[in-house]
């Protein structure tokens, strides 16, 4: 019996090494190598990032202020103009008569100006002799009476023609005002944006103030960007920003943020409120309406130590800009208290506590685990 017994021995120690050597294979929760990543150094950005138009800077609405057939447009769409372009031309036909009526109305005055004038100067003559010989008795207190009141008559109209002769010189005024707008001149200088009227149409100021073309200084465009309320307190007047086009997503447009306006927009029931920002645009690659992706810098570093947010430990116990995280030194486990700078959704910045090239353990399951812990796949069982 003994000897049966030494005789089995080797085979039972051989069965029982192999099944201690696979028991984390029979094991229900197996224990799974970590998931490491190492410590880099980089750049790490904390952004805002909102979608936006393209506007032009500034841009006016070039309308018409007398009615009339437009005649002539002297520009077309994307011609950039300087202040004092001829731009279109009202029939002044009306405008013109009207002018040439004033003027004459106003020589006709100026001629009655000057006949009551010469009477004028003979009332006041006829009003003096009557003076002198009423000092000598030789005429009658009547006859001097008279005199004095036909000077004084002579005065007056002479007075009230002056003022007919400053009333039609504030109306040819106006009439050559009116002739002057029928020919409308570039108030700025920029780029013919639209033009909205069409050569022949008649144009009627009565009713409103037609508008003819739009020009825009595209030299300079503002962005407006839609920010939500989550993240418009993120922001503030000064900070850095870029963008990029659909049309060119490879390049990057800088800028700094001018001011957020107040008064919200509700799309879709979300409320957005626009952050305005200014761009140069010498060349005129950035046109109206341009849809942009719009990155606001709340901080950025460069050459930093940066780790997942994913391999960090935040606590209240540990404290604002603290946080702990375990390290893999010779193969063991290492908790280390981490000092944490900016970061975002996706990294943070290291400032002390780990080193380049360290492998930090991210806090999430491996590859091929269900959500239970357990890796996915065949066991081997005996």
């Amino acid at each position: 019996m003994k000897k049966n017994i030494l005789l089995w021995a080797p085979p039972l120690l051989l069965v029982l090494a192999i099944v201690l050597a696979y028991s984390p294979l029979l094991d229900d929760k197996p224990v799974l190598a970590p998931v490491t990543t190492e410590v880099q150094r980089g750049t790490l950005s904390d952004l805002v990032t909102a979608t936006g138009i393209l506007q032009p800077s500034g841009y006016v609405d070039v309308g018409a202020q007398v009615s009339g057939q437009l005649k002539i447009i002297h520009a077309e769409v994307g011609d950039n103009v300087s202040t004092g372009d001829l731009l279109a031309e009202i029939d002044p036909t009306v405008y013109l008569a009207q002018v040439d009526a004033s003027r004459a109305q106003l020589r006709n005055q100026q001629a009655q100006l000057k006949d009551r004038q010469a009477q004028l100067t003979l009332a006041r003559l006829q009003h003096r002799r009557q003076q002198r010989l009423m000092a000598e008795n030789a005429t009658s207190r009547e006859a001097v009476q008279i005199a004095e009141a036909t000077l004084h008559s002579a005065e007056a109209q002479v007075d009230a023609l002056k003022a007919q002769i400053a009333q039609t010189e504030s109306s040819l005024r106006a009439d050559e005002a009116n002739l002057d707008y029928a020919r409308i001149y570039a108030p700025m200088d920029g780029t013919v944006v639209s033009i909205e009227a069409r050569q022949g149409q008649t144009l009627n100021t009565n009713q409103q103030a037609p508008t003819l073309m739009r020009i825009a200084d595209l030299a300079t465009m503002t962005v407006q960007a839609k920010v939500s309320e989550a993240d418009v307190g993120k922001l503030s007047a000064g900070m850095k920003v870029y963008f990029t086009t659909l049309g060119d997503p490879g390049r990057r447009w800088h800028s700094q943020l001018r001011r957020i306006e107040p008064t919200p927009v509700v799309e879709n029931n979300v409320v957005l409120y626009n952050a305005l920002f200014d761009i140069d645009n010498p060349r005129g690659q950035l046109m109206s309406q341009m849809t942009t992706h719009v990155f606001f810098v709340r901080a950025e570093t460069e050459n930093a130590l940066l780790v997942p947010v994913s391999a960090l430990r935040f606590t209240e116990r540990a404290g604002a800009g603290k946080a702990r995280s375990t390290v893999l030194n010779n193969g063991r486990k290492e908790e280390r208290e981490v000092q944490v700078g900016i970061s975002n959704r996706v990294q943070a910045e290291v400032l002390s506590g780990l080193e380049a090239g360290e492998q930090v353990i991210l806090n999430v399951a491996p590859a091929g685990q269900n959500g239970d812990g357990r890796r996915s796949g065949m066991r081997i069982r005996f």
